[in-house]
């Protein structure tokens, strides 16, 4: 099973934390597009024998397509590659996007799962992360959307300079009174020259709060478990039978292509990566040629995401996996690492499978870096 990823590069606007890649010019939208699909025939033959149980829309802002464009990208999809009888297909969509009339067209479409990039139901935050949506948009967007979609995701963002937690508990019970099966939430980082990063550096808006961001995050694990979901991955929420199975893919190191300028993609030997620049991207497609660069992973970068994906996963990772598939050096430097993160309470090791504890789950890139390989080849 395989999955397929589409980046659609567009956006109504710039977020002010955003580093992803996108344009704000809807004018190469149709060359775009066009584009999109001539890759998804180009590589066609990539994953042959391979069933595609997943396609994904991601951006940018996906929602900035219409339903007649998004449902060609679905059939050049079908038309090319063997899918499964009943994927799972999700758009990113923004609450501006969402309008009745436009979830109703996408409903009747392919698309069976929304994951609806709220990230808070507050106006000020709204504001400050320069989001085109309003707070009312928002609750609307979700209102409507669950009369016509049973499996919606709402992304929520934490760690906010002046954000209390009581506003930050406000914003987790108004995402649970809509009664939706996922939330994905995430701590506002800083990325280096988007507008946050100018802000704080110019004295704009305080610097983030590590401290902050993980009393919020206890919270909203403690108040998501609690309400029946299971933190299956470190920032993933889901009912047993909601999880993504697109994101789930993924941190169990399945295959997935790709589409569109800046997406990656993996084989299972080397990963992949398009350039991110939409004329190159455009120009080079139309000529039949893919805008891509790709490197072969060794032995030690297969170890090293494995324990970075797994680690963050409720599934953790396997200690006897690592001897099997990596050797013993592997395994014993893995066993040698984690004792002293065991004996923190951060890690915990159940018969061969090594997880982090609730109280490693907001430290759990770091503690993984430490248990990576330099240099073993």
């Amino acid at each position: 099973m395989s999955g397929i990823y589409i980046h659609i590069p567009f956006c109504k606007q710039a977020c002010h934390y955003c580093d992803f890649h996108f344009s704000t010019s809807m004018a190469k939208k149709d060359a775009m597009i066009a584009a999109l699909k001539q890759e998804l025939v180009l590589r066609k033959d990539e994953f042959k024998g391979d069933t595609i149980a997943t396609i994904y829309f991601g951006g940018g802002t996906p929602s900035v397509l219409t339903t007649t464009e998004i449902n060609d990208l679905i059939a050049t999809v079908y038309s090319n590659y063997k899918v499964n009888e009943n994927p799972e297909i999700t758009l990113e969509a923004n609450p501006d996007d969402l309008s009745q009339g436009k979830i109703v067209e996408l409903s009747q479409s392919g698309i069976n799962r929304l994951s609806i990039g709220v990230q808070s139901f507050f106006e000020q935050d709204l504001k400050m992360m320069n989001r085109a949506h309003s707070a009312i948009e928002a609750e609307q967007s979700i209102r409507e959307a669950t009369k016509f979609f049973d499996n919606i995701s709402i992304d929520l963002i934490y760690g906010i300079s002046d954000m209390t937690d009581a506003r930050w508990r406000q914003n987790i019970a108004k995402a649970l009174s809509f009664g939706i099966p996922h939330i994905s939430s995430y701590a506002l980082t800083v990325e280096p020259k988007t507008a946050l990063d100018s802000f704080i550096k110019k004295g704009l808006m305080k610097p983030l709060d590590d401290e902050l961001a993980q009393i919020h995050f206890q919270t909203l694990y403690d108040v998501l478990t609690k309400a029946g979901f299971d933190c299956y991955e470190v920032s993933n929420f889901g009912k047993p039978g909601y999880y993504s199975k697109n994101n789930t893919a993924y941190w169990l190191g399945k295959k997935y292509l790709g589409i569109g300028p800046s997406a990656h993609s993996y084989d299972g030997g080397h990963r992949s990566w398009n350039i991110a620049n939409n004329p190159k991207y455009i120009k080079a497609i139309g000529q039949g040629k893919l805008p891509s660069t790709s490197e072969l992973l060794s032995q030690t970068d297969k170890y090293n995401e494995y324990v970075m994906t797994g680690l963050r996963t409720s599934w953790g990772i396997s200690l006897d996996r690592i001897r099997s598939d990596f050797g013993e050096k592997y395994h014993g430097y893995i066993t040698q690492q984690m004792q002293n993160y065991i004996a923190q309470g951060l890690l915990g090791l159940s018969k061969d499978r090594l997880m982090a504890t609730k109280k490693g789950k907001f430290l759990v890139d770091g503690i993984a870096s430490d248990l990576f390989m330099i240099n073993l080849g």
